[in-house]
């Protein structure tokens, strides 16, 4: 018993140290409703989830107690195909190859981005080829596993990481739950969440927080994305980054008229609907988390450029506290959500999602 108590503390502890974000329901929020008109069952592609969505009782981050929607998508898209990620060769062609966004630029993974990423990162160490200009690829289940975890295993290192369903722990798609609230409600103010699941796509599959490129770049390894802004995890399997349209780095969505709309593509943790990108030369007015409100289409939000490396910016709303084992099973080394719930004195808990730590405290009235 003692052993366990120790090992509880200590896994406390590390997510502490790792804490981006605290939010304690203490603190007075406003429950107003923010406008958005909430999930609609209907605008998931056909196959996109794994069962109907249902209705359950849930706690908001704020305490509100309220009636939220559960999600559970595939993970695997309906209308697109996986992959290719990375280039096999120094001449590999774009076409051939992936994508690689470091969360300020999106580059073709392409044989020549290999070539140059010594002088793209300013490091003569990158080199992740041989003299016949065969590229180091994660091409075994072994390898897979071995690079795509935060240490990253020293054979592995100096890498262009990719993998597909066989080699992940469950060696199929993965079955990703996310709980969000049926009204969606104003937050007092805006929130992020750095190391849990964003939302879900309307084709299947999860929307993940950042992929740690700091982390990845400082193994010397490159995890391709491909051209519709996903790559495997071991964990949660295939799941996005990016959206892209599936166009790479050509991607833009021309639109400028106010009364123009972009295409759905999937719905926010706090239920808000996420729409594609606007192009970066677009005159529309966002907000400071790419959202806006028309008269169709009610508060929603724009994906962001895809270089980014973060599809959702942030949440004008409140989201659900989430103690389901059925969620996001995390995902060492590429984000994913790794959850523990820990009560406190006094009612409440401590929910723990990669160092994102969250007190909550049920209060009785409910949300409007």
């Amino acid at each position: 018993m003692k052993r366990k108590i120790i090992a509880a503390v200590a896994a406390l502890s590390i997510a502490v140290m790792g804490a981006a974000t605290y939010v304690s329901a203490q603190a007075a929020e406003s429950t107003s409703p923010l406008g958005a008109p909430g999930v609609d069952a209907s605008t998931f592609m056909d196959g996109a989830l794994e069962n109907a969505i249902t209705t359950e009782d849930c706690t908001l981050t704020n305490g509100d107690e309220t009636k939220c929607y559960r999600i559970t998508v595939t993970g695997k898209p309906v209308d697109t195909k996986i992959g290719p990620f990375c280039p096999t060769t120094t001449s590999t062609s774009a076409a051939d190859s992936g994508i690689w966004l470091d969360g300020s630029k999106i580059y073709d993974a392409d044989g020549k981005f290999i070539t140059d990423l010594a002088e793209i990162y300013g490091d003569a160490k990158w080199k992740l080829y041989d003299e016949t200009g065969k590229v180091n690829v994660t091409d075994t289940k072994e390898a897979f596993q071995g690079a795509a975890r935060p240490d990253v295993a020293e054979e592995y290192m100096y890498h262009c990481v990719e993998g597909k369903y066989e080699w992940t722990n469950t060696g199929k798609a993965v079955p990703i739950s996310i709980l969000v609230p049926v009204t969606p409600v104003r937050a007092a103010s805006s929130t992020t969440s750095q190391g849990a699941d964003l939302g879900v796509t309307l084709n299947g599959l999860v929307i993940a927080a950042s992929a740690p490129v700091d982390a990845i770049l400082g193994a010397y390894t490159i995890a391709a994305f491909d051209d519709c802004g996903g790559h495997f995890n071991p964990i949660e399997g295939y799941h996005m980054h990016a959206y892209t349209n599936c166009e790479g780095a050509s991607y833009g969505s021309q639109i400028e008229d106010p009364n123009a709309e972009t295409n759905q593509i999937g719905y926010a943790l706090d239920g808000v609907a996420v729409f594609a990108p606007l192009d970066h030369d677009s005159t529309i007015q966002l907000d400071e988390c790419n959202g806006r409100t028309t008269e169709k289409d009610g508060y929603h939000y724009y994906a962001q450029s895809p270089e980014t490396n973060r599809i959702i910016k942030c949440y004008m709303g409140v989201t659900a506290v989430d103690t389901s084992a059925t969620a996001g099973p995390g995902a060492p080394g590429m984000a994913g959500p790794l959850r523990a719930i820990l009560p406190i004195a006094g009612g409440g808990a401590v929910l723990v999602i990669l160092g994102v730590i969250v007190i909550v405290r049920r209060r009785k009235r409910k949300a409007a």
